[in-house]
């Protein structure tokens, strides 16, 4: 088979490791960087040229037209152009999750955070807020803002930048990030972007030794977001999972047995024939 890894960085570890494992398996393999100027979304490739599969790991404009010229000329894209564009948007990640019935914070939006300056109180339960670029990206914003001095703090620097103003959960200081790949589920626990308790590192649950009910809501968001390599943040409220962030085809360190799994699903079943009609 024919795999194409859609990146920027083909030095990432996971990426490595399967690249590897394909290469090894006489598989070929290559890397193609969406932004690189070197292949263009209007014309990707000829239907000959196409890959068996293409693995979406970049999230820019330009990869995600990319990924969608690919599918209209009948490749497997893995994750979907439309899946992957949605979890970059996390208005829509909360809509999707209320419509669905997952437990995450309750979330509104604003198309600029200066509009959190001017009426009613911008979240509905005071503060302490959390507040988040709408449109996921490399250093976004991410930051808890705990009272009306922060909030004009933090709105001289993003003062027009699309937002969601999400409820504060209160939390250990820790994300438990459940990383899943073909429903197969990897963990790994990181300190949170903000209220991270000191001490640096603590040592990952194995699977076995989560609540099923975590591993289950892990499994039943990628069902509800058409997703096969994602990953969910969660924070534990009063023992009850919540879900605070949701990423397609995260960069997934640590956990053994992932590159393998990523691999088994680049193989696992050909490409289908043209789909140009359904894009």
């Amino acid at each position: 088979m024919k795999v194409c890894l859609l990146t920027d960085k083909p030095d990432h570890p996971l990426l490595a490791a399967v690249s590897a494992a394909l290469v090894e398996a006489e598989h070929q393999v290559t890397f193609s960087d969406p932004d690189s100027g070197t292949v263009s979304p209007s014309q990707p490739v000829t239907p000959d040229e196409l890959a068996d599969v293409y693995l979406l790991k970049a999230h820019t404009p330009r990869a995600l037209a990319l990924a969608r010229s690919l599918e209209a000329l009948g490749a497997r894209v893995v994750n979907s152009a439309a899946a992957t564009e949605l979890c970059q948007d996390r208005s829509r990640i909360a809509a999707e999750a209320e419509d669905a019935r997952l437990p995450m914070p309750r979330t509104r939006t604003l198309d600029a955070l200066s509009e959190a300056l001017r009426g009613a109180e911008p979240a509905e339960n005071g503060y302490p807020l959390m507040v988040k670029s709408r449109h996921s990206r490399r250093a976004d914003l991410v930051a808890r803002v705990d009272g009306p001095d922060g909030l004009r703090d933090l709105v001289s620097k993003w003062s027009d930048e699309p937002v969601v103003l999400q409820e504060f959960v209160a939390n250990s200081g820790w994300d438990h990030k459940l990383w899943v790949i073909a429903g197969e589920v990897f963990t790994g626990v990181r300190p949170a972007p903000v209220g991270a308790p000191p001490g640096g590192a603590r040592p990952a649950p194995l699977v076995r030794e989560l609540p099923q009910d975590w591993t289950r809501l892990a499994l039943r968001t990628g069902e509800v977001f058409g997703l096969d390599v994602y990953g969910v943040d969660l924070l534990d409220r009063e023992g009850a999972p919540v879900v605070v962030d949701i990423n397609a085809f995260p960069g997934i360190r640590g956990p053994k047995g992932a590159p393998e799994a990523l691999a088994a699903l680049a193989l696992r079943r050909p490409r289908p024939g043209p789909r140009a009609q359904e894009i």
